[in-house]
């Protein structure tokens, strides 16, 4: 159980290393920008890895919010193409469909350390207010 999870890791690990550079290097369409994979997750029969990336975009939160839906549906189109690239560097029997998605984590992250702030700063005041 535990060789056949760090196997699935390790798989995960190089299909991320390789996504990145193919994906920097290949993929040549104008909406896709700066993109980052956080993690590839594979399920323990190979059938899928989902792709967890991230990507720089600009603009108010609703331009941002399309340029993201933009580039995901960019790398979901551009998958099968991805996933012949890393069979012929990856020697598996099965290669695992790939299904890529935003990574919130670190907009998640950051609204949290900002909500955090706010309570301490909320909090001091109070204290400010008692002395």
């Amino acid at each position: 159980m535990a060789k056949e999870n760090s196997r699935l890791r390790r798989i995960g690990d190089q299909m991320q290393r390789d996504l990145s550079v193919l994906i920097q290097q290949e993929v040549k369409d104008p909406r896709l920008g700066m993109v980052t994979i956080n993690a590839v997750k594979v399920s323990r029969d190979l059938s899928y890895a989902d792709i967890y990336f991230t990507c720089m975009a600009f603009g108010d939160n609703a331009e941002a919010e399309q340029q993201r839906a933009d580039q995901e549906a960019v790398l979901n189109k551009a998958s099968g193409f991805l996933r012949s690239m890393l069979a012929q560097e990856i020697q598996l029997r099965v290669m695992p469909q790939l299904r890529f998605h935003y990574d919130t984590v670190l907009e998640t992250g950051t609204r949290l350390t900002g909500l955090i702030d706010e309570a301490l700063r909320q909090d001091q005041a109070r204290h400010r207010d008692d002395d």
